[in-house]
């Protein structure tokens, strides 16, 4: 009896044989029959085992005891890493860094236009550093000493490495962290160290911070704390920047609540864009879009005071309102454009211009329109209007009402014409069309004034024209203006001036000029100096329409666009501002899953009634009507028969007969050709030989025939 051949399905991997993270205590099977089982003994040795000993080394399946160890066993098998999960943690530091516009002494883009920077050093133009230029050589080649093998995700040390507590030790090997700078200066820097003086120096001393900010000895501790990263001491939020897109036009409009949740967009696109920052992700994509009049461009956004329902002003004679979500609660009366009085109609005849809410009152609101007037309507009756305002004009006729405004108290209202004249009404008991202050000339005639501002106290007041300049008046004496801003270029009708919270900046856009080499700008004035303090470019291609620093969120909006496309620019400063574009951008989309489709199941019964029988695909309809002559509109097919219908038919006997007579003219289909008249006429001489129904009936009564003659016959 021969002896059977034993078969060894385990082996005990060598430690040489096995890769850098295999290397354990672990057996490791050839074929998988049994689960893996760790080995009980110490196999830290290198020796290998022999041959015999891997032949009688087999084991049991009943020694499994812990269900734990056959997990341990399979893990061995797999890479450290493998079924490991880590859930990616963006730091704000990095979301931050994504959306930062490049900083006026850094490289800039085409795509950012200009930025001028008056601060504390007075340099100005494009480009131009805010350092001395001693600062700026060293921190040049400071830059120039980065190691080019370093990723973004490394951590950067400034100065000499401190050094670790097992200092020369051989763990000292592994903290190989790479050094940006130079060394940090000893805690012994500026004593009289003997030992110290003839040593080695390595790399420069760290400068101090008032020297990389510009800053003089003299200067106060308050100026020492101000804004490090911009050195103005206005503190405006420009670090940062997000675009909220999806206007195919340029964005003539912006309204943004009170809270700083909601904006509202509208353009030359016929639509408004709702968008909310606590719902929105990083995609900064609108939750809702609306037309609020079909064909009409969107001219004004406003809130309420209680932000619970907004007013929308088009080019058509209707300003519409809607609620917070964006339903339709009613729009306006029109007037009768046959009433001359403009006071007698019951709304604006022509197209708006522009609309405001009541600052305080949420039952208030303002429009101007075309046809040369401004009213005050009603929100709770849209069938009413409170006030009907004719402006003062300098000779008799109708001009448009370009734009309109309240005061911040809504104690007064300003309305620009488009003859250049700004008028200014207090709102008191009995006041009527008769304005309190009347500018005639406060811009140049013919040129629409597309932006007025009232400030907080009733004193100051903001103009804006297309007459590319920006005027500043005192309401107590206007017969000059306080200051003139020109080179502000201006192409649309809705460019407008606000003032900041605290009302020390004025902000204003420019528009893109044909043969100007800037784009787009963002600037702001000091209203105290009248002076400029910052051009701020925003795009090279687009101009800026509409700007508002909202107070609660430190952050300024700004509205761009031309004839492809729209889009509002968000500034601001993780530092000092709040909520708003803070939130959304660092909140990631979701990402999508095979979970997400939900599959219907289909249920087939071919014997239910027609009303409750599913219909059939677009395919199997379209095959149907195919087989339809009447549906698919076929032309008639060819008899292949006797003919029928007044068409020849083509049989087997008749087919030589029928082409005979064809070719000798015997069959011919000439009722194309012929005249009707004519084809008639030919059988009037055998009528007149032999009547048959009318001549014979009127032969004895009658025999001349009569004919009809009309009147004009008669006359002629």
């Amino acid at each position: 009896m021969t002896e059977r051949k034993k078969i060894d399905f385990w082996k005990k991997p060598t430690q040489s044989s096995l890769r850098p993270y295999q290397r354990q205590n672990v057996t490791r099977p050839i074929a998988f029959v049994q689960p893996i089982i760790p080995s009980q003994k110490d196999d830290s040795k290198d020796s290998e085992p022999s041959s015999d000993e891997e032949a009688d080394e087999v084991l049991d399946p009943g020694a499994v005891e812990d269900e734990a160890e056959v997990h341990t066993g399979f893990r061995a098998s797999f890479p450290l890493s493998f079924g490991k999960q880590e859930s990616k943690v963006i730091s704000l530091e990095n979301v931050h860094l994504k959306t930062q516009r490049p900083t006026v002494g850094g490289v800039k883009s085409a795509a950012v236009g200009e930025e001028l920077l008056v601060n504390r050093f007075g340099t100005k133009g494009f480009g131009e550093s805010a350092l001395p230029k001693k600062v700026e050589v060293y921190v040049e080649n400071e830059r120039s000493r980065l190691p080019t093998n370093c990723h973004d995700d490394e951590e950067l040390t400034a100065g000499s490495r401190m050094p670790s507590r097992d200092h020369g030790k051989q763990g000292s090997e592994d903290d190989e962290s790479p050094i940006v700078g130079p060394p940090m200066p000893s805690r012994h820097h500026g004593k009289q160290i003997d030992d110290d003086e003839d040593g080695p120096m390595v790399g420069p001393p760290m400068p101090s911070r008032a020297l990389i900010e510009g800053s003089s000895s003299d200067e106060d501790e308050e100026d020492d704390t101000a804004d490090d990263n911009s050195g103005d001491e206005f503190r405006v939020p420009l670090s940062n920047e997000i675009v909220l897109k999806g206007h195919t036009k340029v964005v003539s409009s912006l309204a943004v609540d009170p809270t700083g949740s909601r904006v509202l967009t509208g353009g030359y696109d016929y639509t408004v864009k709702m968008y909310d920052f606590q719902g929105m992700n990083a995609q900064l994509r609108s939750f809702r879009h609306l037309e609020p009049s079909e064909g009409h461009q969107v001219r004004s956004l406003s809130w309420s005071p209680t932000a619970d329902m907004f007013i929308v002003v088009t080019g058509s004679a209707q300003a519409k309102i809607f609620d917070r979500d964006g339903f339709t609660l009613g729009e306006f009366l029109k007037g009768d454009m046959y009433i001359r009085d403009l006071k007698n109609t019951k709304g604006h005849i022509s197209g708006l211009t522009a609309g405001q809410w009541h600052p305080k009152d949420r039952e208030k609101a303002l429009t101007s329109s075309e046809d040369g007037s401004l009213r005050i309507w009603d929100v709770t009756d849209f069938k009413s209007q409170k006030q009907v305002i004719k402006p003062r004009l300098a000779r008799p006729g109708r001009v448009s009402v370009s734009t309109c405004c309240w005061g911040q108290d809504g104690r007064c209202l300003a309305g620009g014409l488009a003859d250049g004249s700004v008028q200014v009404w207090n709102v008191k008991a009995g006041w009527g069309s008769r304005p309190d202050i009347y500018i005639e000339k406060a811009h140049e005639g013919g040129d629409d004034v597309t932006g007025l501002c009232i400030s907080a106290d009733g004193y100051t007041l903001l103009s804006r024209s297309t007459d590319c300049t920006m005027k500043v008046w005192d309401l107590r004496q206007t017969k000059r203006a306080v200051q003139v801003f020109d080179g502000l270029p201006n192409s649309y009708a809705q460019t407008n001036v606000s003032f900041s919270p605290d009302e020390r900046l004025i902000l204003t856009g420019t528009s893109v000029e044909r043969a100007g080499l800037t784009g787009g700008l963002l600037i702001l004035f000091s209203k105290s100096k009248l002076e400029l303090v910052r051009k701020v470019g925003l795009s090279a291609t687009q101009s800026v329409v509409c700007t508002y620093w909202h107070p609660r969120l430190n952050q300024i909006f700004a509205t761009v666009g031309d004839k492809k496309e729209g889009g509002t620019h968000v500034l601001y400063d993780p530092a000092i501002s709040e909520r708003g574009a803070l939130v959304c951008v660092a909140r990631a989309p979701r990402k999508k899953s095979a979970d997400d489709f939900e599959l219907k199941p289909v249920i087939h019964n071919p014997h239910a009634l027609p009303m409750f029988r599913d219909d059939p695909s677009r395919k199997r309809q379209r095959e149907k009507a195919r087989s339809d002559p009447i549906k698919s509109k076929r032309p008639d097919l060819p008899v292949t028969g006797p003919g029928f219908g007044g068409r020849v038919g083509t049989t087997k006997g008749s087919l030589l007969t029928q082409y005979l007579m064809k070719e000798g003219g015997l069959i011919k289909e000439t009722w194309m050709d012929e005249d009707p008249r004519e084809a008639i006429l030919k059988h009037a001489e055998a009528a007149a030989n032999d009547p048959q129904i009318i001549a014979p009936a009127y032969a004895e009564t009658q025999p001349k025939t009569l004919f009809y003659e009309s009147e004009e016959d008669k006359e002629d």
